[in-house]
């Protein structure tokens, strides 16, 4: 199998190239998978948060917020696949202390960015579990509402009457998907955690 450099993969992260992105995945899943399910989690769990820490690294590269210098990109890849699962052991309520840690990871990375934007993907992924809830017809009345489609234009391609219909059906699904939100146990818990 081909290698690549840091700066390759970082790259090839950026531009969501599949070679980048199944090289990551055979060179570095297997230790995050060893590290999660040594520490009371499943294979299901180390998909997942090996998923949401590529995600993180694309949103640091993107916002030109990734900086490792002392450690490789493997090294940054399980310090915030290590973050993410402590947290998620921390919302479990399972004492840090009997975590097997034997990853390496880097020191300096828990700075609050990291915090922020992880806290950014877990209210992102509850908007989108209750958004994928809705009929399809407010999926697509929101979302070009949230594309900033003149109400006249939605109601046309939506094929209601008129725009104070489409204002009036806007807000009736709006006001679904929020209380939807509100009452997710997770909601609660993002809550306290950003307090």
């Amino acid at each position: 199998m081909k290698s690549y450099t840091d700066e390759q993969i970082l790259k090839g992260i950026l531009r969501h190239d599949n070679l980048i992105l199944q090289y990551i995945y055979k060179q570095y899943y297997y230790k995050v998978n060893h590290f999660i399910k040594k520490n009371s989690g499943s294979e299901d769990d180390a998909n997942d948060v090996f998923q949401e820490a590529i995600i993180v690294i694309y949103r640091k590269i993107k916002e030109n917020d990734l900086v490792f210098e002392a450690s490789s990109f493997q090294g940054y890849l399980f310090s915030v696949c290590r973050f993410l699962w402590l947290k998620q052991l921390e919302k479990m309520r399972i004492e840090k202390e009997k975590i097997n840690d034997t990853m390496p990871y880097q020191e300096d990375l828990y700075d609050e960015n990291l915090v922020e934007l992880v806290n950014k993907n877990e209210k992102y992924g509850l908007y989108q579990k209750h958004f994928k809830s809705l009929s399809t017809d407010c999926q697509k009345l929101l979302q070009l509402f949230f594309e900033k489609v003149p109400l006249k234009e939605i109601a046309q391609i939506m094929g209601y009457k008129g725009e104070k219909y489409t204002k009036k059906r806007k807000f009736k699904c709006k006001e679904i998907l929020i209380s939807r939100i509100k009452q997710d146990t997770e909601f609660k818990k993002i809550l306290e955690d950003g307090t």
